[in-house]
C-alpha cells in the first residue's frame, strides 16, 4: 500500500450539507477503490489564486489515504467529473 494525498477544492457557494455529502462521496470512492482514508485536514474557505470558473474563493480539504498503485487514477476519473469540486490534485507521499 503507498500513501498518497488529495487536495480538493469545492465550490464556495455550497451550504455545509452539500459540503459534507461531497466529501462523504469522495471518501466513499477511496474506499471502493482499495483505499483508506487515513485524515482529513479541512481548511476551510479561502481565497484562490487566481479565478477559477468566475470564483474567487473555496473551500481546501486534504485527505491522506494509503491505497493500491491504481487507487489514485480510478479515484480521480470519478472526482473530475463531481459537480462541486473546482480543482483536485493527488499526490504520492514520499517515504
Amino acid at each position: 500500500m503507498n500513501k498518497y494525498e488529495l487536495t480538493i477544492v469545492l465550490n464556495a457557494k455550497l451550504e455545509d450539507e452539500e459540503r459534507a455529502a461531497a466529501m462523504e462521496k469522495i471518501n466513499g470512492y477511496i474506499t471502493r477503490f482499495g483505499g483508506t482514508v487515513t485524515g482529513v485536514d479541512e481548511w476551510g474557505k479561502k481565497r484562490l489564486a487566481y479565478e477559477i470558473q468566475k470564483m474567487k474563493e473555496g473551500f481546501y480539504y486534504f485527505i491522506k489515504f494509503d491505497g493500491a498503485s491504481n487507487t489514485p487514477n480510478e479515484l480521480e476519473e470519478n472526482v473530475r467529473i463531481m459537480e462541486p469540486v473546482i480543482r483536485y490534485l493527488c499526490v504520492k507521499q514520499e517515504a
